[in-house]
Order: C-alpha cells, then structure tokens, then sequence
C-alpha cells in the first residue's frame, strides 16, 4: 500500500516537470520560436488547430462530467432521466459543430498550403538565365553532409548555409543517394529530397528574429536515411543584404589557399594526393555536381563543427582522420583512402585549420 502511495506521489513532479521542459528550447533551433514568415504561418495554424482541439477536449469532458454526476444512479431512486434518442434537433447540432470547425480549420489550411508552394519568382530568367529577382540555393542531401549551390553568383558551400534577412529565399531540394529531408525548424516545416525528381519552397528569415538568435539557426535531417541520420546536421548563418552581398563577393573571388608554416605546406602537398579527387577547396568549384563527391572545405578553418558533429578543434580535428567511422557510422569517407601516419594527420590538420575564405 505504501510503495502504491509513493507511486502516485511522483505523478505531481512529473506533471510539473512536464511544464518547466515545455519551455525549453533554443531560439536557433525550435519550430515553437518562429524566426520568419513561413514558420510564422506553420505556427499560427498549428495553434489554431490546438485551440479548436483544447475548445473540443474541454465541452466533451464538461458534459462528460454532468452525465456522470447528474444522472448517476442513486439508492432508492428509480427514475428514469428523459431519453433522448432520435432528437433531430441534438443530431443536428453534433452534425453542424464539427464540420463548422473542420471549415475554420480547413479555409487558411488550404490557402496557406498554396502560397507557401507558390515558386515562381524561381522562373524568372534575365537574358544570361539567371533568376531575376530571387536568390536560389541548390540543395543537394548526402549520406551525411549538405552541399548548397548558389547558382547565380557561382558559390558552393558545405554544411554552412548562409542567407539573407528579411528576403524569401527560394530553394531546389535534390538527394545524391537516399531520401533526406531539409529541416530548419525555425524557419519552417521540411521537405523532403528525392534522388529522381527536385522540390522546392521557399523560407524567409526575420532579421529581428535573426538577432536573437544571434544570426545562427540549425538545420537537420528529418528522413531516416541510415545508422547516422540523427548526425546529419548543417548551420544556418542569418546576414542583412549587404552583408550577404559582400560575402558573396568574398566567396566568389576566392583563390587557392595559401598556407603558412612548414608542416601545412607539407600537409597541402598530402591532400592534393589523396583527397583532392572528392573535395574541393575554393567555394567557386566549377566541376559538375556528380563530381562532387564529398564536402567543400573552402571555409573549413572557419567552421564552428568538424563533419557536423564535433566540436571545431585539432584534437577533434585528428580523431576524425584517424577514424572517421568512430564518430559518424555508415560516412562515405570511411573507406576511401588509407591508413594515415600520426605525421600525416598532424600536417593534414595544420593544412586543413588554414583553409578560410579572406577578404581581398
């Protein structure tokens, strides 16, 4: 009896704990923190969906509990409550109540469903056949890693994605391999990324939003896609326009790197042996997309995270090198080249920690 007691007594903890973990959350990385239009809109519709939900849960439970306690059997009484079956007028009222609000509901459902598919603006071409008045990212999914094309300004980066505020930014979603799905929760709901055929839709980043957040957002894979999906992770950096402008400048200028130090140059001379048949090292790689076999490391020393998962230092820099497959299962890299010296990876890892894009 006691053990009973003491059960029911953790019910009250769990339901506070329940209240103070609905708040937690990141402002980078909550599709319950909109930071643009589109996710504004998923937001308020998924609000309006939990209203109608709640409004219905609380009139059930009422007469529920009026049944219960009114008309509940009592001792010595006998009588029986007037029946109500066959009342056209009740029948009509629990007929009419939810197809009232399954048309609340449905009406900016549907409405918000076609603008938010609406992608024309990615049609319009200038004589050179570059979109007009929108910006474009290719998307292209990998097992494990995001490649993201600028097809108009001949940039490609690789697990950073960098956009502009307060500007619909339109997007061409491909997978390389498998089914993925492009997920920024902030910003909006996913979309998947299919091997045969492209998808696109559009986000759009509040600048204020934006600041909050500190001009960072998260994005994941929302596809089970294989033993390391939950690691298939890429950052979102939020610019204004003018700041997105000169990095895109920046990136488009960019020459080979130059390395300092007798130990990088050694490692440039390894990498341009064994890794640079699947990675590019300037964000203005020309080579077509079947050519691109693994992640851009253009802006690698300037990284937050190594392959999305560690934390951007040397020492996690060489336990990646030596051993890829310890840290994201199932990655194409694993496999690919042969075992390295603790002398190779420490000039890999000085090479690599120089690779950043500089102002001219």
């Amino acid at each position: 009896m006691k053990r009973k007691l003491h059960k029911w007594r953790l019910l009250p903890l769990l339901g506070i704990l329940t209240f103070v973990l609905s708040g937690c959350g990141m402002a980078s990385l909550s599709a319950l923190r909109p930071a643009g239009e589109v996710a504004q809109t998923q937001y308020n519709l998924m609000m309006l969906s939990t209203i109608i939900m709640v409004l219905v849960v609380i009139v059930v439970t009422i007469l529920f509990l009026i049944v219960i306690f009114r008309f509940r059997r009592k001792k010595g009484d006998d009588t029986i409550p007037k029946q109500v079956e066959g009342s056209h007028k009740l029948e009509v009222i629990w007929t009419v109540i939810p197809i009232v609000l399954l048309i609340i509901l449905t009406i900016p459902t549907v409405k918000v469903t076609f603008d938010l598919a609406d992608t024309k603006a990615m049609d319009q071409k200038d004589k050179e056949g570059k979109t007009k008045d929108a910006l474009v990212v290719n998307v292209r999914a990998n097992l494990y890693w995001w490649e993201f094309e600028y097809p108009d300004l001949g940039v490609i980066t690789s697990q950073d994605l960098v956009v502009p505020t307060n500007e619909k930014v339109y997007f061409n979603l491909v997978a390389s391999d498998v089914k993925h799905s492009f997920w920024v929760p902030a910003a909006g709901g996913k979309m998947d990324t299919n091997t045969d055929n492209p998808n696109q839709f559009y986000l759009e980043f509040d600048s204020q939003k934006a600041n909050e957040a500190e001009d960072l957002f998260y994005g994941k894979c929302a596809e089970l896609c294989g033993p390391s999906h939950a690691l298939m992770d890429f950052k979102v950096v939020a610019k204004s326009k003018d700041e997105f402008n000169t990095w895109a400048k920046e990136m488009k200028a960019a020459s080979e790197p130059v390395v300092e130090g007798s130990l990088a140059k050694q490692g440039e001379e390894i990498f341009n042996q064994s890794c640079i048949g699947c990675h590019a090292v300037t964000p203005n790689d020309s080579r077509p997309e079947t050519a691109r076999q693994a992640p851009n490391l253009a802006t690698f020393g300037e990284r937050e995270r190594i392959a999305g998962v560690l934390d951007h230092t040397e020492e996690n820099l060489k336990k990646w090198l030596e051993d890829p497959e310890v840290y994201k299962p199932g990655n194409t890299m694993t496999g690919t080249y042969g075992e390295l010296s603790d002398g190779q990876i420490n000039a890999l890892t000085a090479y690599l920690m120089q690779l950043k894009v500089e102002e001219k």
